[in-house]
């Protein structure tokens, strides 16, 4: 019998997903080689992953499989035969998806087990998760930006049928998930794709102020998980770190076994957080989990690097050479505590290009030396600091060393390839083309018609300010448009706003996500899906349909080859971002160390800056998406909406001198 919440572990290779079996994980979560959002990780072959599961369900475990990537246009069909295959080979309990066109496979396929939506998918809103349900969804991943209070919200709004899920601990992002684009800005590798190379963690500079501004400590609700116990519809407690190794994975997952299992017993406690300490990872933070207490988990003067400081490089000089001989210096360390065979070392942090890491060969005692094997053209300095970021202690090498066994006697299945073909609703009439200036403040100019749009429409965002300053004469006019994330405790606000606008005669919505379709219920509205919905593959664009949405904006991170292919297969209308300044990301945290509305730097000198739209802080580049050039392939392809996102950069911000045709010419990798 399972005790519930469950504990939920991480694994991104057989080790360490024997690690959390051993430690006592209820489920583990984990990715194949393709569509997962931790690409970087080792990941799994369908072959190695079937007896994986076939271990899990003897020991009554449970494996979800991570299939939580964007979708291109072409992926689709891939994605189908890969759960199909998991489906007949494989046989995982749910699969995590974040793509509506992953949901939209799956159905086809006829996939038997669960459908979790990743916190990828924004799921934001008590509202939301209803709307969820309608697409056959089992689970809802919350996002880590609640707090408790917005987390007991959405239990108590949790439709029959369904279950949540919260992380308890490990990485976070500045940015809500979902909602980040900063690394595929800045050269193609998406975190919707599983690719970040995670730009947030480097050091920035404003004014003269320099500053990891936006790398975060690790999340750690540690004691306060228990608050989340009398929640009955939180069926789960998530821990990060598919990228993690096997001591991480134990020592976390033991760790919050010990708290769900013991929650009022000081001595269970004091053990967890012994266990926690001893995990490996960044310094934690409960960031703003508790409404009365919240803090910011980011420390922009320190750094928040992973590890457990190991001790700091001494260089030795170099020999002299003989006559003709090049030398070369020898680095060292006296290590602060005992260090282990295969203990795993980093030298350096992470976000320093060049840091490297070092496996250790043979014990060596605390305060013996170490000499590291530094890779050519890795010259540490004198000073640097040295990580230990995994471990294989002698208990857990034989814990693992039995699990490996029982692992040897599942025979798993490796099936033949499947076929299968998508199908897709028809495609409706084309529209006549539209233009839409997206507004940040009041529209000026002249307007359409009441009722119809005109060549040119003035879009605006939806708010207290528009509503109360914009003419009732002028509302069916316009594109009104949903921000990207709606919170807990702002979802009543947005209905009573939405009511408003369609009571002044507001027709025409640009949603900026899909769930937000709950805030419409019967009222009659043309809803466009937004750009921040990621639409970006013909299975996905079929399920907006399915919600009601009739016609999409396109994700703008895909390359031209793929913007082009889209609008073939695709049931509904697209729209396309075709200039304007385009966030690098969305968040919700504290902007400790930043000023709002001034500009900031890079390491390579690449400027951006900040600005506060109700409770999020949009980051923005210094220099604008512009792909107007490329109007008439779009128009030949097929699109019939374009949008030009009108956003002022501040007065300090300097002009830019460049424009950014996002990955037009590049492969989303």
């Amino acid at each position: 019998m399972h005790k519930f919440p469950e504990i939920l572990a991480p694994a991104g290779d057989a080790k360490a997903c024997l690690s959390a079996l051993a430690a006592g994980a209820d489920a583990v979560y984990l990715g194949l080689k393709h569509f997962s959002a931790r690409a970087q990780a080792g990941n799994f072959a369908t072959g190695e992953l079937s007896r994986i599961v076939e271990l899990a369900h003897k020991e009554d475990r449970r494996i979800y499989v991570a299939l939580n990537s964007l979708l291109k246009p072409g992926d689709p069909d891939a994605a189908g035969r890969l759960i199909a295959r998991l489906k007949r080979d494989v046989q995982p309990d749910a699969l995590i998806v974040q793509d509506l066109g992953a949901v939209e496979m799956a159905h086809q396929v006829g996939f038997e087990g669960e459908l979790h939506l990743s916190t990828l998918a924004n799921v934001t809103h008590p509202g939301a998760l209803k709307v969820a349900q309608s697409l056959g969804v089992s689970r809802v991943i919350l996002p880590r930006e609640l707090n408790l209070d917005e987390v007991r919200m959405c239990n108590d709004a949790c439709p029959e049928g369904m279950t949540l899920e919260l992380f308890v601990h490990g990485a976070l992002c500045y940015c809500v998930s979902g909602r980040c684009y900063w690394s595929s800005y800045m050269g193609g590798k998406s975190g919707l794709r599983g690719r970040c190379v995670q730009p947030c963690r480097r050091v920035y500079q404003q004014n003269k102020r320099k500053g990891r501004f936006f790398s975060c400590m690790d999340l750690s609700l540690d004691v306060l998980a228990k608050t989340l116990l009398p929640l009955d519809n939180l069926k789960s407690w998530k821990i990060e770190g598919r990228k993690k190794g096997p001591h991480y994975v134990f020592y976390t997952t033991a760790a919050y076994k010990l708290l769900r299992d013991n929650p009022e017993d000081p001595s269970a406690r004091k053990q967890a957080e012994q266990l926690l300490e001893q995990a490996l990872g960044r310094p934690s933070t409960h960031s703003i989990f508790l409404p009365q207490r919240p803090y910011s988990p980011t420390q922009p003067s320190e750094q928040t690097s992973s590890g457990l400081l190991a001790g700091k490089v001494v260089m030795e000089p170099a020999a002299k050479a003989k006559k003709g001989e090049r030398t070369y210096p020898k680095y060292y360390f006296k290590p602060r505590f005992e260090l282990l065979q295969h203990d795993y070392l980093r030298i350096g942090y992470e976000d320093e290009p060049w840091h490297f890491t070092d496996r250790v060969v043979k014990r060596v005692p605390k305060g013996g030396t170490y000499m590291l094997r530094a890779p050519a053209r890795k010259d540490p300095k004198s000073g640097t600091p040295i990580f230990l970021i995994d471990r294989r202690e002698p208990e857990l090498v034989r814990l693992l060393d039995e699990w490996e066994a029982r692992l040897k006697r599942c025979k798993g299945r490796k099936g033949e390839a499947v076929e299968f073909t998508p199908e897709y609703p028809k495609a409706g009439k084309r529209l006549p083309v539209v233009n839409v200036i997206l507004r940040p403040g009041l529209p000026h100019g002249k307007e359409g018609k009441a009722g119809k749009f005109t060549a040119n429409v003035n879009g605006l965002w939806l708010g207290p300010k528009t509503l109360q300053t914009v003419g009732r004469t002028l509302f069916s006019r316009m594109s009104w448009w949903l921000p990207p994330v709606i919170w807990p405790n702002e979802e009543q606000a947005w209905q009573r706003m939405v009511h408003q606008a369609l009571r002044n005669g507001a027709r025409h919505f640009v949603l900026g996500s899909p769930w937000q379709v709950s805030l419409f219920e019967d009222a009659k509205a043309d809803l466009v899906a937004g750009p921040f919905c990621n639409p970006a593959n013909p299975a996905a664009i079929a399920a907006l349909k399915e919600l009601g949405f009739r016609g999409a904006i396109i994700s703008p991170e895909m390359s031209s080859e793929d913007v082009l292919a889209l609008p073939k297969e695709s049931c509904l209308p697209l729209g396309i971002v075709l200039s304007g300044f385009w966030p690098m990301g969305i968040s919700r945290l504290p902007h400790d160390g930043v000023k709002l509305n001034e500009p900031f730097s890079s390491p390579k000198g690449e400027v951006f800056w900040m600005r506060k739209y109700g409770q999020n802080t949009w980051i923005y580049p210094g220099w604008p998406l512009d792909i107007e050039s490329k109007r008439d392939q779009l128009l030949a392809a097929g699109y019939t909406m374009f949008v030009k996102m009108l956003e002022m950069p501040p007065q300090d911000v300097p002009e830019a001198k460049r424009t950014s045709p996002f990955n037009w010419d590049l492969p989303l990798l």
